[in-house]
């Protein structure tokens, strides 16, 4: 009989438990709230760490007071802080996911397209520090050639959140209750099994499609599909749902009249061209999911304290039991075996030291090592704890996610404000960091193209505009493939020569 072990935590879940304790720092909530507080909404997007790329005074000499007025109302009631906390996420980090332009909300205006209150995450290459930008999209064309060029500058249809307002609007928070079934956690914290959520999906339409496991919200799909051809101006009709990287399905929604409540019904593969399917309204990734703060409540991996404070009152208005944690308390020393006897580690001055060696013994220990002698358990203890501590982990959680302030306190509190950092895994996550930044500057002032196979700047000033020289080979790289290898190297090709 085989045995059973403990449930293991889904990888999805894993990364979201990950996401919320260190990618939105509780000082970052704390001082956007503040700065909130006071109607100082650039304040608060810069203590987010969200940049503003609009200028409020040219957008109303040219589209009118009246679009810039609705714009400025929804910067006032944006909360960056609560944005970030919803962002999409790329696995297996959970870091931003990189290039993105999503729709915050969208303004229509008399005679052209909407406007489209955009942010943008910055590509892979450039995502050092996490940081995020507000900007106004016009339309196609519109996107300036300007200083930090997008890589994706059109807004992406699968991620969009005007259609979601409750997950960036500090005014509109109370809506998540319903939108996100929230009802249904208060009830009972497990699915059902006699009565499992609605699927649109029957058993004879399932056959070769991949099963849908709990983290879609199928039973908010009919409802959501109905605000998303709502809002496209469409009654009625079909839609996508991404599935996966190389999975979709089309549904259709279906209702006899306005009096009936709309269902769902799969439509065969086969039923629309592919031409048509690629321009069907695309179900948000908001929607299709359920939100990750459900499923990690459900799962108890994330007690409502550690919630955004936003959502605690409407995710959680009980509360719930903090489980008790290990972590050893700051002031509590390290010990370590020393000469027969146990000996403490801990900050005196500023500094990780050897409590119980004198000064002059620990000064003549060291410059031992520096001759080549062994070094005392107590200094082999402290230098492994300043190359790699065993808060490590935690420190590069942070610093992946841009919180270079809590990473550093994390630091002071190991091993002192006045430590000298040494060679080793520590030191380089900080250079790597460090490196990362630089590479986010120089994207940001223009410096660093947008997409890795541009070249410098051509003739026109366009960045990214290779000039095509005649007399440019190709460099080979150690990973060219031997065949390509030797047809870029060979001298065997056919020239052009002057003729005898």
């Amino acid at each position: 009989m085989a045995h059973h072990f403990a449930t293991e935590i889904p990888p999805h879940l894993s990364m979201w438990q990950r996401v919320r304790e260190y990618a939105v720092p509780p000082s970052m909530i704390e001082e956007a709230a503040a700065r909130r507080a006071v109607g100082d909404w650039a304040g608060a997007c810069a203590a987010a760490r969200v940049y503003v790329d609009l200028d409020l005074r040219a957008v109303r000499d040219r589209h009118g007071t009246d679009l810039t007025a609705r714009l400025r109302q929804d910067l006032r009631r944006l909360a960056p802080d609560l944005l970030r906390w919803h962002m999409p996420r790329s696995a297996p980090d959970g870091r931003l996911r990189p290039g993105l332009t999503l729709t915050l909300a969208r303004y229509r205006r008399p005679g052209g397209a909407p406007l489209h209150l955009v942010v943008r995450t910055p590509p892979a290459r450039a995502d050092g520090g996490q940081h995020m930008s507000l900007a106004l999209w016009e339309g196609p064309g519109s996107g300036s050639p300007g200083r930090h060029p997008h890589p994706h500058p059109h807004p992406e249809r699968r991620f969009r959140l005007d259609l979601h307002r409750h997950l960036w609007d500090a005014d509109r928070v109370g809506e998540l209750a319903w939108r996100c079934g929230v009802d249904g956690l208060r009830s009972r914290s497990a699915p059902d099994p006699g009565h499992p959520p609605d699927d649109p999906f029957p058993a004879d339409a399932t056959e070769g499609r991949v099963g849908l496991d709990s983290c879609w919200a199928v039973g908010r799909w009919a409802a959501e599909a109905e605000l998303l051809l709502r809002a496209e101006g469409l009654p009625r009709g079909a839609f996508t749902v991404r599935l996966g990287s190389r999975s979709r399905t089309v549904l259709e929604l279906v209702a006899p009249d306005d009096s009936h409540v709309p269902a769902l019904r799969p439509l065969p593969e086969d039923a629309l061209p592919p031409h048509e399917v690629a321009v069907l309204p695309v179900l948000p990734e908001a929607a299709a999911r359920v939100l990750p703060d459900l499923e990690l409540l459900r799962a108890g991996l994330v007690p409502a304290e550690r919630l955004h404070p936003l959502l605690v009152d409407v995710l959680a208005p009980n509360g719930s039991a903090s489980a008790g944690s290990s972590t050893r308390p700051p002031g509590d020393p390290h010990r370590v075996e020393c000469r027969g006897e146990v000996h403490r580690i801990a900050l005196r001055d500023g500094v990780l030291t050897a409590v119980d060696h004198d000064r002059d013994q620990l000064r003549r220990e060291e410059m031992l090592v520096a001759l080549g002698g062994p070094p005392l358990p107590c200094l082999r203890a402290i230098d492994a704890v300043h190359r790699a501590p065993e808060a490590l982990p935690a420190v590069r959680e942070r610093l992946g996610h841009g919180d270079v302030t809590g990473a550093f306190a994390v630091l002071e509190g190991l091993l002192g404000p006045g430590a000298i950092l040494r060679d080793g895994p520590l030191r380089d996550e900080l250079d790597s960091a460090m490196a990362r930044r630089l590479e986010h500057g120089l994207f940001r002032s223009g410096l660093q193209s947008a997409h890795l196979a541009a070249g410098d700047a051509g003739s026109d000033g366009v960045p990214g505009a290779r000039r095509a020289r005649s007399d440019h080979r190709p460099r080979l790289e150690r990973r060219t493939p031997p065949s390509v290898r030797h047809k870029l190297s060979s001298r065997s090709r056919p020239r052009i020569g002057l003729l005898p």
